[in-house]
């Protein structure tokens, strides 16, 4: 694997692996991420408190009064040199319901407007590709998703909204998120998911992680309604809408 690592203050060290919004630098990350938590795990990096992947890049963080750059940066290396990567479908397939459009989706018609499409059209080429997630971040649990079709690509709202209701689905770019959370937010809003995606009474927290895959399945107004009904009275690990572990 060709990296740079990157000083990250007196306790982290950042890997890059490139510069851009690809699936096989999200392969890379991947493995890379997996060889590091195994070293971990047999001795090799003692000190090592954390992993953050993100689109392009492997950041670990580390407790210096119990090892050193110097160290991190040679195990590292011998990672680096060993560590093999391949496009694959690693992650776990979920499909999530989505209600598209209407009070849920406020800018489907102006996006489907903006690139020329009709909305159900729009709602057509979301709904049936699959996004893969290449990151969290921005909120806990906030999944970056990609990469949808170029015809939907549109850059973010001039105006950012002060408040996105929470399970918001919305798009920027060829990226597609679902707001875990209530929030500011500049993307499209195309439709509400009902499915929670953080909690931290779940093993994780997160229900997502990088390397996930992600469908979504439109549903109507009174099914959404009841299946947030049913997440607000229970909301346990809504494992259901995993395809494959």
């Amino acid at each position: 694997m060709k990296a740079r690592l990157l000083d990250v203050g007196d306790a982290a060290v950042t890997v890059e692996f490139g510069d851009g919004i690809d699936p096989a630098l999200l392969a890379q990350v991947e493995a890379f991420d997996h060889a590091v938590l195994a070293a971990i795990a047999d001795g090799r990096l003692q000190g090592v408190i954390e992993t953050v992947p993100t689109f392009r890049s492997l950041t670990i963080l580390y407790d210096p009064l119990l090892t050193s750059r110097a160290v991190i940066d040679l195990i590292l290396g011998e990672l680096l040199a060993t560590t093999h990567t391949a496009i694959g479908e690693n992650g776990r397939l979920w499909r999530f319901p989505v209600c598209y459009g209407g009070e849920y989706g406020p800018d489907l018609e102006s996006l489907a407007a903006a690139v020329a499409r009709s909305p159900d059209e729009v709602v057509r080429l979301h709904a049936t590709t699959t996004v893969r997630v290449y990151m969290l971040g921005f909120l806990p649990g906030f999944p970056f998703m990609g990469d949808l079709p170029e015809v939907l690509s549109q850059p973010r709202r001039s105006e950012p909204r002060i408040r996105v209701p929470a399970g918001s689905v919305a798009t920027a770019g060829r990226l597609t998120a679902i707001y875990p959370w209530e929030s500011p937010g500049g993307w499209h809003l195309l439709g509400r998911c009902p499915v929670p995606l953080f909690s931290p009474r779940w093993p994780g927290a997160a229900l997502l992680q990088p390397g996930d895959r992600v469908g979504f399945e439109p549903v109507d107004a009174a099914e959404f309604a009841a299946l947030a009904r049913r997440w607000r009275e229970d909301p346990s690990l809504p494992v259901e809408y995993q395809v494959s572990p």
